[in-house]
């Protein structure tokens, strides 16, 4: 027997609905639903699922961000026509196996002994031979040897016919390998519980209930108290997934339904308390273990169950399973001071919480609102090749053969062998100007070496989420803080303390007796300071307010090019020689000693000098650097109640078996047929008979060959075949 792909034909009712139910049952209409599932499946995999549309905006653009959501392959899952394929596949799979199962269990049970004997001269694999014993004792023989071998054996004795045209014998049917046709019922059941657990446990109930139960999305804000009883799940609820998240100390019986258009919230018959929170790490820097000791609270009994919840051994209760999913900032408590990055700030002091109510900022004409994003106690980042969060390849070191040849050779060799270091603590937050207009901001806590002997703090800007991270760096003075560098730039934007710099490095550079030359020196060095500290423009559309673009643009005015590298040397010695008298002014003002012009203070000059320059572009008046923090961790944990998930399982076991009897079992069936004698009518001397084997199997292997020759020696007593000689 072979399975039809053509669907269940109803010969009653209307032609409409005849083809309906032949389309749906046939095998190509569920091949087809199983194309698109896979094709969706395959979106769902590599577009990120349950973003907000802002993400989506910022990596494909606003058409297709609207496509995404209007096609909901943002939530490929739950969405209607994910839904609606998989429930046609269920109806259209079961009736495949409901159309076909009777017919296999009747083929299964049918030995097909009726077969003609002149029809066994068609089978590609036959044999014949003469036996010398009489046609029953060959037939009992056969069938014995067969039943040995795992046959099943019918013994069919057929007389001759009237009119002589066919002889009296007997036929020998045996069949083998029925769990071949099993496993096609076994599988294509398995994709129907595996569908009807799907459906189960995704969004179809849900759903339901906010289309026939009254319940709505909530798209809001505010206390999770506050919400209404009609964007609320019950405790009963059959199946849901969702996510909780309960800080170090808190609790939590309120799990967040991430939908579409919004969000609902599901009751939990328990309450999590998080006891404990334990996250160890990798050198990397990535979570090694992280996992949550917790008491859950039964909301009716009061009983009280501790658990230890870690990542891939989650807790049971009532029927819904405890996932621990990540973890996350609980409410942690940090203090910020604000270093003044433009000439009209001031410093203050903040404090907040991490996630908690944001605060009202204005430092001058700037009125900002400030948010507390992250705390990161731990960084740890990669210092190879000239320290963390370089730049890029340097493209005059790129030498291909190197490049190519690291990468060739042993699996675990790398291209750069890495060096990690962790950083210290960070903190994120975002500045909102009155437009709403948002930067994002990232700070570490402690100056760090990148490799130069400078310890620096690294102070991250981006303006869009997925943008990397740019990085001012500031040296750390002497006392591990960035006060020399505050101290310099305020200096530097005092006209007095610029003139006195400049009378110092004449008075160190010139010769008394050549007052003429000294005026020279004076005139440019004025000038280079005025232009790095803003304080002159270039020219009157000058894009630069300060720093080492407005000396370029400057030369560019003013100095042939011809002249621009020899003057430009000379500029650049006079300018970073008067900023040496700066930094040793503004350290004279707040009574520290001079710094010596040795090699170390050069290299704290060299970096503050870059940092002055870049700090004219850096967007913000101030940078809010932390002083100090308290971390209260939190745990996101996964609740899910999923009563489809046992017959998942149940499919899955029945894929396994149904896939493994189909490819690994081969159903095979023979027939021997036995006459007396010659096996012509009127031919019958009783002493010998002769036997007619044929040989069918559903998939011809090289296995099969060698049982048919196998069942030839031991069956007929052939010999096998050997091949002609050359």
């Amino acid at each position: 027997m072979t399975v039809s792909t053509h669907g269940l034909r109803v010969h009653r009712g209307p032609q409409l609905l005849r083809a309906a139910v032949e389309m749906l049952s046939s095998m190509r209409f569920a091949i087809a639903l199983l194309t698109v599932i896979c094709i969706a499946s395959i979106i769902g995999t590599v577009l990120k699922q349950h973003e907000p549309i802002n993400n989506y905006i910022n990596q494909f653009g606003p058409f297709w961000a609207e496509l995404f959501r209007t096609a909901r392959l943002d939530s490929v899952y739950s969405a209607w026509w994910f839904m609606l394929i998989l429930l046609f596949l269920v109806i259209s799979t079961t009736l495949c196996v409901v159309r076909n199962t009777p017919r296999i269990l009747v083929d299964l049970r049918t030995f097909k002994e009726d077969i003609r004997a002149q029809s066994l001269k068609a089978f590609g694999q036959r044999a014949e031979n003469r036996l010398a014993e009489t046609p029953d004792m060959a037939a009992n023989r056969i069938g014995q040897l067969l039943v040995s071998g795992g046959w099943k054996v019918k013994l069919q004795q057929r007389n001759a016919s009237a009119d002589g045209k066919a002889a009296a014998g007997w036929m020998v049917a045996a069949r083998a390998g029925g769990a071949h046709k099993l496993g096609y019922i076994a599988a294509h059941s398995a994709i129907v519980l595996v569908c009807i657990g799907g459906l189960l446990d995704g969004d179809l109930v849900v759903r339901a209930q906010t289309w026939f139960n009254g319940k709505s999305v909530f798209t809001g804000g505010g206390m999770i108290a506050d919400v209404a009883p009609e964007h609320r799940l019950s405790a009963a609820n059959p199946t849901f997934r969702g996510n909780i998240l309960v800080p170090e100390g808190g609790q939590g019986n309120v799990a967040i339904l991430n939908q579409a258009d919004g969000v609902l919230l599901q009751e939990l018959p328990f309450t999590i308390e998080l006891k404990k929170f334990i996250v160890d790490y990798y050198s990397t820097g990535m979570p090694k273990l992280f996992a949550s000791e917790v008491v859950l609270h039964d909301r009716e009994s009061g009983e009280q169950v501790p658990a230890r919840i870690e990542v891939n051994h989650p807790a049971s209760y009532k029927g819904v399973e405890i996932y621990q999913s990540s973890f996350d900032d609980g409410g942690s408590k940090v203090k910020l001071k604000a270093v003044p990055m433009a000439a009209a700030a001031k410093p203050f002091e903040v404090e907040g919480i991490i996630g908690g109510p944001s605060t009202e900022i204005t430092n001058g004409k700037d009125k900002l609102t400030l948010e507390y994003a992250a705390l990161r106690v731990i960084n740890v980042e990669n210092f190879a090749d000239g320290g963390a969060m370089g730049s890029g390849a340097d493209v005059r070191k790129v030498d291909l053969r190197h490049g190519i040849e690291s990468r060739l050779g042993a699996a675990n060799k790398t291209n750069k062998p890495k060096v990690l270091r962790n950083i210290g603590p960070s903190i994120g937050y975002k500045l909102r100007d009155a437009a709403g207009q948002a930067r994002e901001y990232q700070n570490y806590m402690v100056p760090v070496d990148t490799g130069d002997g400078q310890p620096v703090f690294l102070l991250g800007m981006r303006e869009k989420p997925e943008e990397p991270f740019r990085y001012l760096r500031v040296p750390s003075d002497e006392q591990g803080s960035m006060d020399g560098f505050v101290r310099m730039r305020t200096a530097l934007g005092d006209p007095a303390t610029r003139e006195r710099a400049i009378e110092r490095y004449i008075a160190k550079a010139t010769d008394p007796k050549r007052p003429e030359m000294a005026e020279q020196l004076r005139v440019s060095a004025a000038r280079a300071l005025a232009l790095f500290s803003g304080a002159e423009r270039a020219k009157a559309d000058a894009s630069s307010q300060g720093g080492w673009q407005a000396i370029a643009e400057f030369m560019e005015a003013n100095v042939p090019e011809a002249e621009r590298e020899r003057a430009g040397t000379v500029l650049v010695r006079i300018l970073n020689d008067v900023l040496f008298e700066v930094l040793n002014l503004s350290r004279e003002g707040a009574g520290l000693a001079a710094l010596p012009n040795d090699e170390k203070s050069q290299g704290y000059l060299t970096q503050a000098v870059l940092a002055l320059s870049d700090a004219h572009f850096y967007p913000a008046p101030v940078a809010m650097m932390m002083t100090d923090f308290t971390q209260v961790q939190a745990s996101v944990f996964q609740v899910a109640r999923a009563p489809g998930k046992n017959i998942v399982y149940l499919g899955c076991l029945l894929l396994i078996i149904g896939i493994f009897a189909m490819l690994y079992v081969r159903e095979r069936r023979l027939w021997v047929w036995l006459t007396p004698g010659g096996g012509a009518p009127g031919d019958n001397d009783g002493r010998e008979t002769a036997a007619t084997m044929a040989f069918s199997v559903n998939r011809k292997t090289l296995d099969s060959d060698r049982e048919f020759e196998h069942l030839k020696q031991k069956l007929l007593a052939l010999k096998k075949e050997e091949p002609a000689s050359p």
